[in-house]
């Protein structure tokens, strides 16, 4: 509980423009690790240099971390919220559970520079995320999806 508290102290910037933020994560998860790219057919047509500023990209990943906010203000209580998101993610999808660990980092870089995540709150962040990501798993392995 008390990790989410940490994170959710660091929450506001972001909150305060889920475009911005989700194009930046997106942007850097795709620079970073560029494989991951392939998991997303929409973008597929758009050249690495035109990935920053992208709306479509800047619109999912908004999407994405107004989904993470959800996931941090349940603290915890989050099944109902996951379950869904868990399911489309493995049966949809098809996104490698390890994929949401490199977003994870890539969140934690981009909250530090942009919303003064500081070294407790990078922790408390991997914390919290290696719990929501140990819960889609459990909810992976339930559906029979290894990826």
């Amino acid at each position: 509980m008390a990790d989410f508290d940490t994170v959710l102290k660091f929450w506001g910037p972001v909150e305060a423009d889920y475009t911005v933020h989700g194009g930046l994560v997106l942007t850097r998860l795709f620079k970073e690790h560029p494989d991951t790219l392939k998991l997303f057919p929409k973008f597929a047509g758009i050249a690495p240099g035109d990935l920053a500023g992208n709306a479509a990209i800047s619109a999912h990943g908004a999407t994405v971390l107004k989904k993470l906010g959800e996931l941090l203000k349940a603290k915890g209580n989050h099944a109902t919220i996951l379950k869904p998101m868990a399911n489309t993610h493995a049966t949809k999808h098809k996104i490698p559970i390890g994929n949401f660990k490199l977003i994870a980092e890539v969140i934690g870089k981009v909250m530090e520079e942009k919303a003064g995540l500081d070294a407790a709150g990078q922790q408390a962040l991997r914390n919290v995320m290696a719990a929501v990501i140990a819960d889609i798993d459990a909810n992976y392995k339930e559906l029979g999806f290894t990826g």
